[in-house]
């Protein structure tokens, strides 16, 4: 396939160096969104992405978008797919600039969802999601309901994660805990640090229980069915994973887009080794 048949050419989120950083995240979802920066002649210099501006530091909301752009790798027409997937993994970024290989013009934007639109026609995907909760590197990362905000945090920070499964004192699943929306809230007038009677607010927050910050409404599917729903569900619904659960609603995995898009490079790299071996026959002679 190629890149051109799933380019983005409009409704890109263009914004002016000028702007400040929250009038752009206003504009944006989730941690792995992107504004596409242009200057005054129209010409591309970069993104900005709530990962690097409030996830990976902490810059304020006056800050003006010229002192916080994000130089990601660019992606060229010519690329092929598993190379584009492997810089949306790098990045932690599922929005891209694409560009002419020839005069290095900005064409366009991919994104993974456009990516995962292509994918749900692929036999590959159709495999059990048990498969794919049994190869990640990390474990099943989860929180209880009436743990503190402040524990949160934590294992948002040392666990690198941007989502934490929210479970009962039953170990049963009661939503997901997103470190964007925690981000945004503690930015938010309510509970930004103020002086005066307001002025304990900001701290109060750390000791709220995490019930009430989390999401209930959650996408599910139990461990038997295929990847290929799971595509389904990312892509249909405009979310980034799908949590896999027991007939208890007790949580067993994750899958969120990385996942999939690694499942696709490592097939890719499998079935270039498997092409290999006629090649290794032949050296054997």
């Amino acid at each position: 396939m190629r890149l051109l048949n799933i380019l983005k050419e409009n409704d890109i989120i263009k914004v002016s160096s000028e702007d400040h950083l929250s009038k752009v995240l206003s504009k944006l979802s989730t941690s792995h969104d992107a504004a596409f920066v242009f200057n005054e002649e129209d010409k591309y210099i970069g993104i900005v992405s709530p990962y690097f501006t409030m996830i990976k530091s902490s810059m304020p909301a006056n800050t003006k978008v010229q002192h916080c752009l994000t130089h990601t790798a660019k992606v060229y027409l010519n690329y092929p797919l598993s190379k584009v997937c492997e810089l949306f993994i790098q990045s932690k970024i599922h929005y891209l600039p694409v560009f002419d290989p020839q005069d290095n013009k900005f064409l366009g934007i991919i994104s993974a969802r456009r990516i995962l639109t292509y994918f749900k026609d692929q036999p590959i995907f159709k495999v059990t999601v048990e498969k794919i909760i049994h190869k990640r590197w990390q474990g099943l990362i989860t929180i209880f309901e009436d743990d503190t905000i402040t524990q949160a945090i934590h294992l948002f920070k040392t666990k690198r994660i941007s989502k934490l499964i929210v479970l009962n004192h039953e170990r049963k699943l009661k939503g997901v805990l997103s470190y964007y929306d925690l981000i945004k809230l503690m930015i938010s007038p309510k509970y930004s640090s103020h002086h005066g009677e307001r002025g304990n607010e900001k701290i109060s927050l750390y000791n709220y229980r995490v019930k009430n910050f989390a999401k209930s409404y959650v996408l599910t599917l139990s461990k038997e069915r295929h990847l290929i729903e799971v595509i389904n569900l990312i892509v249909n619904k405009k979310i980034g994973s799908v949590i896999i659960i027991d007939k208890d609603r007790r949580p067993l995995g994750i899958i969120t887009t990385r996942d999939i898009l690694r499942f696709f490079i490592d097939n890719e790299k499998f079935a270039f080794i498997k092409s290999l071996n006629p090649f290794k026959k032949i050296f054997k002679k």
